[in-house]
């Protein structure tokens, strides 16, 4: 790479990092006008959408110091945010989790966080605020944590124009050739993203398409299920795309996007012989509440719903 067009991309970037960092006011002493610096805000904010995190589990998370994030949680501790338990399986660690006066503190925090953003994008145009989203995807694609295993990274971005007929006629193919089910996926599949277009609220509802090599690689959507409900749907890696983390990857931006509007559980539905769906579900923390045999989409099933409880 010429050393004169490197300078200019450091430049380009030092100047991006100088207007976001002022545009979203980080450079304020407390965030968002609460008691807690950016550093506590971020761990607190770890602390609520993570089931009983260590503090070696948060450190790799967050990239901070050992010794800064003890500070930090001692901090919490002596305000009563947080409680610490030994762990079941590993002695050494303790288990963390936020108490009744951690999750006060927090609710403010997330509902200003969320009414500046919101204050941040409004004057765009819903177009414009696709292309930020889609841009913001490709600074994190392009500068996460290394690549994936294989080699391969891969970003999440929101829908865009054609990936519906995409998501359809992919659970139709792969559906059909991996288990051997007949075109009532395909109906079934195609019923739910038109209910989606149509009753698309942004504020509540999401769908987030994974692309590697610029290619569609992965799919799921969160729903409106009810005013406290959110429902998972829809969950697809291409097979080719398997064992990069991408299923794993959505579902997380599902809990993490319901956790952040305010749902108080997810619920989904699956398939008792979906075995990598369902082993994803149930690291995400997802527990099997209900199961009916039947036969549908040409199979004799067992049909199975799970719930988060967020």
């Amino acid at each position: 790479m010429p050393a004169d067009g490197l300078e200019q991309r450091i430049a380009a970037a030092r100047r991006f990092n100088r207007f976001y960092t002022q545009r979203i006011g980080l450079l304020q002493e407390r965030w968002v006008r609460s008691p807690l610096s950016l550093a506590e805000a971020r761990v607190l904010y770890e602390l609520v959408r993570r089931e009983k995190p260590t503090a070696s589990e948060l450190a790799r998370e967050l990239g901070l110091d050992a010794g800064y994030l003890s500070r930090i949680l001692r901090g919490f501790r002596r305000r009563g945010l947080i409680t610490r338990q030994r762990s079941p399986r590993d002695g050494r660690q303790s288990l963390l989790q936020l108490t009744p006066r951690g999750d006060k503190t927090f609710a403010p925090i997330e509902a200003r966080t969320r009414a500046e953003m919101a204050a941040l994008l409004g004057p765009l145009s819903q177009a414009e605020q696709d292309r930020l989203c889609e841009a913001m995807a490709t600074i994190e694609g392009l500068l996460g944590a290394g690549p994936a295993p294989k080699g391969s990274p891969f970003i999440l971005r929101p829908h865009a124009p054609g990936d519906m007929g995409w998501v359809v006629s992919r659970h139709a193919a792969i559906y059909g050739r991996e288990y051997g089910w007949n075109d009532e996926i395909e109906a079934l599949t195609a019923e739910i993203v038109a209910a989606f277009l149509r009753n698309y609220d942004r504020t509540r509802e999401r769908c987030w398409i994974a692309e590697k090599d610029g290619q569609n690689a992965g799919c799921v959507f969160l729903v409106k299920k009810s005013a406290r409900v959110a429902q998972l749907r829809l969950l697809l890696v291409e097979r080719e795309a398997r064992g990069l983390g991408i299923g794993m990857r959505l579902v997380e931006e599902c809990v993490r996007f319901a956790r952040q509007t305010g749902y108080h559980a997810i619920t989904l539905w699956t398939h008792s012989n979906l075995h990598q769906a369902r082993h994803l579900y149930g690291r995400a923390g997802f527990r099997l509440v209900s199961k009916e045999s039947y036969n549908k989409f040409g199979c004799d099933l067992v049909g199975e719903i799970w719930e988060l409880k967020l």
